[in-house]
């Protein structure tokens, strides 16, 4: 692994303090205060200070109560609530491979590593090499609100915020003690179990403040034989006692789990095994502290955040047991030959027979145990230079690392050899070869200097509508990722491909930014206020070529009731260490393909078959490439799926487009109404072809000797068999999406003595188009209502439902404050075959709070409350023919106790 590079960093920090000190030498001033202006606070999306509802940039936002009432205990309870929102890797991610039990989040299904994810306004070390956070890093408990922004924010924050961006905002000021303790289950596994701690003071007569934040949280596995559902998708595996072909007669025999003779094949089936949910320990501790070194003048802050998960799951190898599927030479001598093997084999003259064995070796299924640590330490200080002008500068330092265990399997032992020592008729004992194999370890390093001056020209000069508004600022970040693969899995020597390679690589961004607010009339007929607002950031990468991006935003108040808001903004998001420095890897076309015996479910989707052989291609393409002719047998074990990074690829680019209104009649009590209108459009998106598109675009869809496509699948020129896929990163795609955000919260008030407080709240999301260009050579993929791998951002998340909201009503009757809650996920269509499709899904969520005496509070709620289970498309699925962004544990129930001294 790299060293920290302390020199750099400090380099950097030592810049910034200096400029910090010549400008706010020599006094420090305390802000000014109007006890008749609107509290202004740092809205995500921009640096600049303001009213929440004045904002450009739409910004929909979580707030405590909110998350309390619905009992968050990882962030994952959250985001799977959010309308904007796709699934990412969940709970449910035992089925994908580089997941390694996080969870991470994924807006608009444009893809994880295009959400930026902030804590109070900075960036979260992400774990992987692809730049997602897990999120379970979080600690839920903390949590006063989470703002979730529409679109790209790069001129504000940097790279990767394209889709948008997620600010978990913290309680870094607490004072007093709270602890909670809760308890979520289901009929038949997945518990939750979590308790945690919250307690802060402020210290030396309120000049500073230290919190102080501990939790623990176990959640329970969830098998798949604990659920109706998956009874109708069988995984069959080879059987105990094995199934056995005689070469040279092509006879079959089998032997079954208890050691009878057959002629049948034998099959396990082992899908009642495999996790429905992940199971998961959590243990995090988190301190934040604030001082005044100067009244009202210099502050120090900062924060130190750990949290430890173990999970497991499924890593690159699946879940699927070790066995054999090879031939082997075997002796009429063999002692474990008995008569009955001797008459269905064929001996040649040297007594030897050709025997080919499938053969389960009894292992279990596998599972891959992981053990995540992440650390953030961030120290900064902040002051003032005049009244109405302050500076900030922190620095931070956050590590992942993670160790990835592979159990149930085995260093690769020579069959031929185990077959003269051992038994290999029916179930024989192997798990003395059975051992733990490291699958990688990991580390991933984010390092942060950032300074920004805010405030407005108040000091100095006013517009006749105001003061000017601004920030500044300078940002270095370095990245940094090294992984070392297991052994085993690199040489090839353990059962299965991993797929994972060496990665040690880094870059690092120097970065200038720049926001203006310029309020130009206010207090005229239909203008109570009209400002706009503009940003810009230049960015300079060590490993692409540098690039800029800019904001401009409109706001304009016709009175107190109804306000107007528009920007227009682009976004990059610079290649991560996995897309510019990842290496290609390999594995057998076998894994993917659903007609082989070694075919792994989670990889379904992206290899249907050779249509020149199965007689769905163009005659005459397939005979201008080469194919061979159609009905000629295909072993995939023989051919190559490759995928991995690119050195050459550079930025995507983006451009989001937004308006809406905010509409707060004063007429109507207690209505709040927002409709905001995103239009994304990404360039240059790294993208990788899957064979499934390839095939179907080359010999299908666009049979041209031209298509481009073609070249990603490679033929033997001797056979006319495909040998080779390719699927590396490039920047190919362009990815569009339109669509609305709706917020709405009207308070009835009481409609009766005993039900008062009633209140709905609305937040909805309506896709207009999506579409996925995979190159300019070939039309776009209407991705509007659809599922599967085709339109996904990076296969995380496959769904792309035009259509979700959660609604919910919230009344007090007696001591109890009740909440009824309403998902709703609209219908889709496999993304390659509208003849596919899911219905609708809605989930009836209730809870109710009861506080009694000053110090305790229950909650207990019901999640999917008519327990629904989740659909089960014929095709286009990603583990036991559903998706992720469905409920797969069915109705839950929660209480929560929290204690307040």
């Amino acid at each position: 692994m790299k060293p920290f590079q302390v020199n750099t960093i400090t380099k950097h920090l030592i810049i910034a303090l200096s400029a910090t000190v010549m400008l706010s030498a020599p006094t420090f001033a305390q802000q000014a205060a109007d006890d008749e202006q609107a509290e202004v606070i740092e809205i995500t999306g921009s640096r600049i200070a303001r009213t929440e509802l004045s904002a450009t940039s739409p910004v929909f936002t979580i707030d405590e109560i909110q998350l309390e009432t619905d009992q968050a205990v990882t962030i994952e309870d959250i985001v799977r609530k959010l309308p904007q929102a796709a699934a990412g890797a969940n709970s449910t991610g035992a089925t994908v491979g580089d997941s390694l039990g996080s969870s991470t989040i994924d807006l608009r299904g444009l893809g994880q590593n295009r959400t930026l994810v902030l804590v109070n306004g900075s960036r979260v070390v992400p774990f992987s090499f692809r730049n997602a956070v897990d999120v379970n890093a979080i600690p839920a408990g903390l949590i006063k609100r989470v703002e979730v922004l529409t679109g790209g924010a790069a001129a504000v924050y940097g790279a990767d915020a394209v889709a948008g961006v997620v600010n978990f905002i913290l309680d870094d000021e607490y004072d007093g003690f709270e602890t909670t303790a809760g308890i979520e289950f289901s009929d038949g596994g997945g518990e939750v179990f979590n308790i945690d701690a919250t307690m802060g003071t402020n210290i030396d007569n309120g000049r500073g403040n230290i919190t102080g934040y501990i939790g623990y949280t176990k959640r329970n596995e969830l098998l798949a034989g604990d659920r109706d559902f998956t009874q109708g998708t069988p995984t069959n595996v080879a059987g105990l006692g094995g199934n056995f072909t005689d070469i040279a007669s092509d006879r079959n025999f089998s032997f079954t789990d208890t050691g009878a003779l057959s002629d049948t094949t034998q099959t396990t089936n082992i899908t009642p095994e495999r996790f429905l949910i992940q199971p998961l320990e959590r243990l995090t501790g988190n301190v934040f502290f604030n001082y005044d070194l100067i009244d009202d003048g210099l502050e120090m802050y900062g924060r130190a955040m750990f949290t430890q998960v173990r999970v497991t799951g499924a890593g690159s190898t699946g879940q699927t047991p070790v066995s054999v599927n090879e031939q082997i030479t075997i002796s009429q001598n063999n002692p474990f030959v008995t008569d009955a093997i001797s008459n269905l084999l064929t001996f040649d003259a040297d007594g030897n027979a050709l025997l080919g064995v499938q053969k389960n070796l009894g292992f279990g299924l596998q599972e891959t145990r992981t053990v995540r640590d992440t650390i953030q330490f961030q120290l900064g200080f902040r002051g003032d230079i005049t009244d109405f002008i302050g500076w900030d500068i922190y620095g931070q330092y956050g590590r992942t690392d993670g160790t990835a265990t592979v159990y149930n399997n085995a260093i690769r032992q020579d069959f031929q050899g185990l077959a003269n020592t051992r038994n290999i008729f029916g179930p024989t004992d192997f798990s003395d070869l059975s051992s733990p194999i490291i699958h990688s370890d990991r580390q991933r390093i984010q390092s942060v200097v950032n300074f920004t001056i805010s405030g407005d020209s108040a000091d100095f000069f006013e517009l006749p509508a105001g003061p000017i508004g601004f920030a500044v600022g300078y940002e270095y970040r370095d990245e940094e990722g090294v992984q070392t693969p297991g052994t085993a899995l690199v040489s090839g020597t353990a059962y299965g491909l991993g797929g994972i390679s060496a990665i040690d690589a880094s870059f690092d961004s120097k970065e200038f930014y720049g926001e203006l607010l310029v309020p130009l009339l206010r207090d005229l007929p239909l203008i109570k206020e009209l400002s706009v607002e503009g940003a810009y950031r230049h960015s300079d990468y060590s490993n692409v070529d540098s690039a800029s991006t800019n904001k401009i935003g409109l706001s304009w108040a016709l009175n107190d009731d109804l306000r107007f808001r528009a920007t227009r903004q682009t976004a990059i998001r610079a290649p991560n260490l996995g897309e510019f420095a990842g290496p290609e890897v390999a594995l057998s076309l076998a894994l993917f393909d659903p007609t082989s015996s070694s075919f792994i479910p989670r990889l379904g989707g992206r290899f249907d078959g050779d249509p020149c052989l199965d007689g769905r291609g163009d005659t005459a393409q397939c005979q201008r490439l080469g194919a061979a002719a159609p009905g000629t047998p295909f072993d995939t074990s023989q051919a190559i799926y490759t995928f991995g990074g690119n050195d050459t690829i550079q930025p995507e680019e983006s451009e989001t487009f937004s308006m809406g209104l905010v509409y707060t009649p004063e007429f109507v009590e207690d209505l709040d109404l927002t409709i905001d209108y995103y239009d994304i459009e990404i360039t240059d998106a790294v993208s990788q072809i899957q064979p499934i598109a390839a095939l179907t675009s080359c010999y299908i869809d666009d049979p041209n000797e031209g298509n481009p496509l073609c070249g990603a699948v490679l033929r033997d020129s001797s056979t006319g068999l495909i040998s080779q896929t390719l699927v590396n990163d490039f920047n190919l795609a362009v990815l569009d999406q339109a669509g609305f955000d709706i917020g709405l919260r009207y308070g009835f008030g009481d409609i009766s003595d005993s039900i008062r407080n009633v209140q709905f709240s609305y937040q909805g999301n309506i896709v207009d188009s999506q579409s996925r260009q995979n190159n300019a050579t070939v039309p776009a993929l209407d991705c509007k209502g659809t599922f599967g791998t085709s339109c996904t951002g990076d296969f995380a998340s496959i769904l792309q439902a035009d259509y979700r909201h959660r609604a919910w009503v919230d009344f007090e009757v007696s001591e109890l404050n009740i909440q009824l809650g309403w998902r709703f996920i609209g219908d889709v269509d496999a993304a390659l075959d509208d003849s596919i499709s899911i219905g609708s899904q809605s989930y009836i969520d209730l809870a109710a709070t009861y506080q009694f005496g000053d110090n305790y509070e229950i909650t207990v709620g019901i999640d999917n409350l008519l327990d629904e289970e989740p659909p089960l498309p014929e095709a286009g699925g990603n583990f036991f023919g559903t998706v992720s962004d469905y409920d797969t544990i069915g109705r839950t129930i929660g209480a929560t106790f929290r204690f307040r001294p």
